[in-house]
């Protein structure tokens, strides 16, 4: 009972690694889908834990297990627990032992499952319909983990039972590479957020831009309580205390390590130490030693977190400057990378049958089986379910069968992506009605990288409004306050007349359009300020007339709340820098020389 107990707690434990995972993926994210995220960290839980109740527990726990592919699915979950209310006094020690497994089982069982469904969470933040997550989080706990999970942790899995058996002790391949691989089919399917590229005529991408996450003191903290949980998560299997000691030292050797290689490296290549890289990187080395947490010594989490560390980086640089995925919190680097890895490392690093350890590669070629079965069946379910959640609404909507229209049809709408505008303006808003996740501090910001609307303005002549007489004042400041998703347009614009300096904020406002209502806690509210952004522009040498023009051209849309534009005189500009006052303080300086 000592034993079942622990491994309640240590369920415990990698329960809390939810709250780990929420805050990762919030502080790695806008504030703007902020509430987005965190409802989805409940929610796959939740939806996890119904569906691996009344399937997904038989099907990997199940005591007739077919052909050591798939349990049968039971109610044994069910009918145990009149075994517990009875007592053991009154059904007898074995079948009241045999109930408190079952139990035990499914809760420790079931938080694994939710800890490989939520990683895809933050891969596919900021940009996926809420409702195709929680479809995707039942079909990944009702049939994905739960089947190749049973290969690997039930008794009758044939992996475990072939030859001298895959060894993955706390699933670096069951959970984090499963969870990687749907992360990766996941963005695949998705595409890049607004901004993160930026593409020249032909399509090609000639820049990666950094969207930043919008809280680090919240990262950091998801960070550390992740690392707590792992404790729990490598360590609650464990069966005696010699045995849990090895887990804890491994599980901390490994994700130090990882960091400081991290640090070390991003310190001389960068000349500064990169914090976000950083913090994934320890989850790398999380990752990579669960597997052999139990099976390698010392010498063996040092090289798993060494190879940890600069995986995480590689796989980074490889997703966004070659393959151009756009993962936002680095979730196949960080889970299906170093899944992958901790798997081999068992190949290599096991005490007994590692391949540096007893020169026999049997073990390493199992592990490389399991690896490519794994893989094999989880990217096979998650393309057809994601490729269901895009396309099939497209079928229904627009009553086409063809997979060619259906393609085209779904580059503008479908069932897994939200549209460009409630992208923009968060899925906080589109999404759940909530207006800010911070109301009492600042409005929800959104990032402006990236490329607007192409909108023809070669045949755009000055305006017709009143300015201040030419010899009343020499520059101008022409102010637009317009919606937040017509910036990148408005950018873009500015920059073919020549406007090449702008300052952008953030505000609230209205005007004649109703303000934004939601719900909290069940009561509506009411929200008469709306999100927009203010662009200032400052000019000189180009024609305001036609900056006012242009603006009014890429700006209307024949709808309220197109914005205003504000025109008034300046009396002088000075550069701060340099003194420079005048037409030479609004021109762009020469390019720094580089320090010596």
């Amino acid at each position: 009972m000592t034993w079942t107990t622990w491994l309640l707690i240590g369920a415990a434990l990698v329960f809390l690694m939810q709250c780990g995972f929420a805050m990762v993926e919030t502080g790695f994210t806008r504030a703007k889908n902020t509430g987005n995220i965190l409802f989805k960290n409940f929610v796959d839980f939740c939806i996890g834990c119904v569906c691996f109740l009344f399937l997904g527990f038989g099907l990997m726990m199940g005591v007739d297990y077919v052909a050591g592919f798939i349990g049968v699915p039971n109610l044994d979950i069910f009918t145990c627990f009149d075994t517990l209310f009875a007592g053991e006094e009154a059904v007898g020690a074995e079948v009241y032992e045999a109930a408190v497994t079952t139990a035990s089982s499914f809760t420790f069982n079931l938080v694994f499952c939710a800890t490989a469904a939520t990683i895809v969470s933050g891969a596919m933040a900021e940009r996926t319909r809420f409702l195709a997550y929680c479809i995707y989080s039942a079909m990944i706990s009702l049939i994905v983990y739960p089947v190749e999970a049973g290969w690997v942790w039930n008794s009758q899995g044939w992996l475990v039972n072939l030859g001298v058996g895959f060894v993955d002790f706390a699933g670096s391949g069951a959970i984090h590479m499963v969870g990687g691989t749907a992360s990766l089919i996941g963005i695949i399917f998705l595409g890049a957020r607004i901004g993160k590229f930026e593409r020249d005529e032909s399509g090609k991408v000639v820049k990666v831009n950094a969207i930043q996450g919008h809280n680090m003191t919240i990262g950091a903290l998801g960070v550390l309580l992740l690392w707590f949980g792992w404790y729990g998560f490598n360590g609650a299997a464990a069966t005696e205390t010699g045995q849990l000691a090895r887990i804890f030292v491994t599980t901390t050797i490994a994700p130090s390590v990882a960091l400081l290689v991290v640090m070390i490296y991003t310190w001389i290549r960068n000349k500064k130490p990169d914090l976000v890289m950083s913090m994934n990187a320890s989850l790398a080395g999380l990752v990579g030693v669960t597997a052999g947490c139990s099976n390698v010594d010392i010498i063996g989490s040092l090289v798993i977190g060494v190879v940890s560390g600069f995986l995480v980086m590689g796989v980074t640089w490889l997703l966004e400057h070659v393959l151009h995925l756009d993962d936002c919190v680095g979730a196949v680097p960080v889970h299906f990378a170093n899944g992958i890895w901790g798997i081999i490392a068992v190949g290599l690093f096991d005490v007994e049958n590692g391949l540096f350890y007893s020169g026999n590669a049997e073990l390493l070629g199992i592990q490389l089986l399991g690896i490519i079965t794994i893989l094999a069946w989880t990217a096979v379910w998650m393309t057809i379910f994601f490729a269901a959640i895009k396309y099939v609404p497209v079928m229904i909507k627009y009553k086409t069968v063809k997979p060619s229209e259906i393609i085209a049809c779904g580059k503008t709408w479908n069932g897994l992506r939200c549209n460009p505008e409630e992208e923009i303006i968060g899925l906080d808003i589109s999404e759940h009605g909530l207006t800010s996740s911070y109301p009492d501090f600042v409005p929800s910001i959104p990032s402006y990288d990236g490329e607007g609307e192409n909108v023809d303005i070669s045949g755009v002549v000055p305006a017709t409004i009143d300015l201040a007489p030419a010899n009343e004042t020499k520059y101008t400041k022409v102010t637009i306050v317009t919606g937040q998703d017509k910036f990148l347009t408005l950018k873009d614009a500015m920059a073919k007349i020549g406007v090449t300096g702008m300052t952008v904020t953030n505000v609230m406002g209205c005007g004649t359009q109703a303000g934004k209502t939601g719900q909290y806690r069940g009561v509506k509210t009411t929200m008469r300020l709306i999100p927009k952004v203010q662009v200032e522009i400052v000019v000189s040498t180009v024609d305001p007339k036609l900056v006012v023009a242009v603006a009014q051209k890429v700006l209307d849309d024949g709808k309220y709340g197109a914005g205003k534009i504000f025109v008034s005189g300046i009396e002088n500009v000075m550069r701060v820098r340099t003194g420079e006052t005048g037409v030479d303080a609004l021109t762009n300086e020469p390019e720094p020389s580089p320090a010596k």
